[in-house]
């Protein structure tokens, strides 16, 4: 909570600073070479104005924010980083918890023609509630928390083909909007890449609908709450999918451990960044302590290598569906 109300007031003094310091708005002249300027927080939103701009991305000056494998919910706005977002045609973020700073640093943007896709807002009433089911450590903050306290949005919608898609059409009606010359190519370029979408989409159904369980557990925090709603998944795991807590209880593992006995589970699952030592022990609490550790990559710390490697959205998900099966049969 510290962290968030921290970068709140850094981002407030930040912003207004450059309010007062510029009482005119970026023409195309004043951006770096002529270009458009595009501001993503995280990997997926950066990939998909890469798809979706194809060559027209030659004309644009697309910026990701966290890419030095930090952590959403860890990251903290530099005061460089809200220069670029205050300067930028078109800003991108997940609209969570973690983007508590996002509002004030908008409303005082160098840029009047800042135009925004907001992921959470962008998938409506399909965006979910962060919750706790049984075994689950809930947050230290979480057990002080109010009954008044508003809701809290699991901010993780990358992660469900079928939100990309939404979350795609998005960001091509902004770009057209600021690029209208590029129009055509950004419809195309969108249209052949939601079809992958959904073609990965069938895919993943087809992979749980003849798998032998419905079931996954994860000694880690659980990030997969979409993936998992839109295939009929159950699942268990150690914490919420944006906990800032790393040691699990006793209880939890022996929960968790006890589930993969009475369901028979071959695998127990981790997230990227993970060490691994909750898995550890819980596998080591199961009657055989023979199951294994797999891994499902959230896209959360994602770095310049991987991105200089070739990695894409697309292909981190097709790996995901080679772990989802193991893990499922």
């Amino acid at each position: 909570m510290f962290r968030k109300i921290s970068a709140l007031l850094t981002a407030t003094a930040i912003t207004a600073t450059l309010s007062a310091c510029s009482g005119k708005t970026l023409s195309d002249k004043n951006k770096p070479n002529g270009k458009i300027n595009v501001v993503c927080t995280i990997y997926p939103q950066y990939d998909w104005v890469k798809q979706i701009a194809g060559d027209a991305a030659d004309n644009m000056n697309i910026t990701l924010l966290l890419d030095n494998g930090t952590d959403l919910h860890s990251y903290q706005p530099s005061a460089d980083d809200i220069v670029t977002i205050s300067q930028s045609d078109l800003f991108i973020y997940t609209g969570g918890t973690s983007d508590t700073w996002v509002k004030d640093v908008v409303k005082n943007s160098a840029s009047k023609k800042l135009k925004t896709v907001d992921m959470l807002r962008v998938i409506g009433d399909k965006a979910k509630e962060e919750e706790l089911i049984d075994g689950m450590e809930p947050e230290k903050e979480d057990k002080d928390k109010s009954a008044s306290s508003g809701p809290e949005y699991d901010e993780h919608v990358w992660l469900s083909l079928r939100n990309a898609k939404e979350i795609c059409t998005q960001i091509t009606e902004s770009l057209t909007e600021i690029d209208s010359k590029d129009a055509e190519t950004f419809k195309s370029n969108s249209e052949k890449y939601i079809a992958e979408l959904d073609e990965l989409d069938k895919q993943y159904s087809d992979t749980v609908k003849s798998a032998k369980r419905d079931t996954l557990l994860f000694a880690d925090r659980f990030p997969f709450r979409y993936l998992a709603e839109d295939y009929k998944l159950t699942y268990y795991a150690a914490f919420p999918g944006c906990s800032a807590e790393t040691e699990a209880s006793f209880k939890t593992i022996v929960f968790l451990a006890g589930k993969i006995d009475e369901l028979k589970l071959p695998s127990v699952l981790t997230v990227d960044g993970s060490n691994g030592s909750i898995a550890k022990s819980v596998i080591s609490n199961t009657k055989d302590k023979n199951q294994k550790v797999l891994k499902l990559n959230s896209i959360q710390s994602i770095n310049k290598d991987d991105i200089s490697g070739g990695v894409t959205y697309l292909s981190i998900m097709r790996d995901n569906l080679k772990v989802l099966k193991e893990a499922l049969n």
